[in-house]
C-alpha cells in the first residue's frame, strides 16, 4: 500500500471504511489489534461499552499508535481464529468491536457477531 492509498482510506467517512475493512479483511484473510505491555488495547466508546479496536492492516493500527498508545504496536489476528475464538469471546465478556479508528475519525462500534454476520456476507460474493 503506498502512501497515496494509505491517506485516501485514512480520509473515508467511518462507514465507508466498515465497507473497506469487511473486504479487505475477507480477502486477506487477517486483522490486525493493538497491543501494549499490559496486553491488548481496550477502551471505552461513548455510551460506555468496553472495545477491542481492529483494523485491515498494520499500518493503519500504528498510525493510531503514534497519537494515543505510543507504547503499543500491531497484533496480528488469524481470521478463523477471529471468528471461531475472539467473537464468542468478546461476546461472553460483554465486549464490542472498534472497527478502523483512526487519528481523526471515531470507529464504527459492532457487536461482534454484526461483525461475524458482516464477514460471512461478504465471504458470500467470493463464492
Amino acid at each position: 500500500m503506498n502512501k497515496s492509498q494509505f491517506d485516501q482510506v485514512l480520509s473515508l467517512p467511518a462507514a465507508k471504511r466498515y465497507e473497506h475493512f469487511i473486504s479487505k479483511v475477507t480477502d486477506w484473510e487477517e486483522l490486525w489489534t493493538l497491543k501494549g505491555p499490559d496486553g491488548l488495547v481496550l477502551f471505552g466508546d461513548d455510551s460506555g461499552k468496553e472495545c477491542i479496536p481492529i483494523w485491515p492492516h498494520p499500518d493503519y493500527a500504528s498510525a493510531l499508535a503514534k497519537n494515543t498508545w505510543s507504547d503499543c504496536l500491531p497484533e496480528k489476528l488469524e481470521f478463523e481464529s477471529f471468528m471461531e475464538k475472539w467473537i464468542p469471546g468478546m461476546s461472553q465478556d460483554g465486549r464490542f468491536v472498534a472497527v478502523f479508528p483512526t487519528p481523526n475519525e471515531k470507529a464504527i462500534v459492532v457487536d461482534p457477531w454484526r461483525l461475524k454476520d458482516d464477514f460471512l456476507s461478504e465471504s458470500e460474493r467470493y463464492k
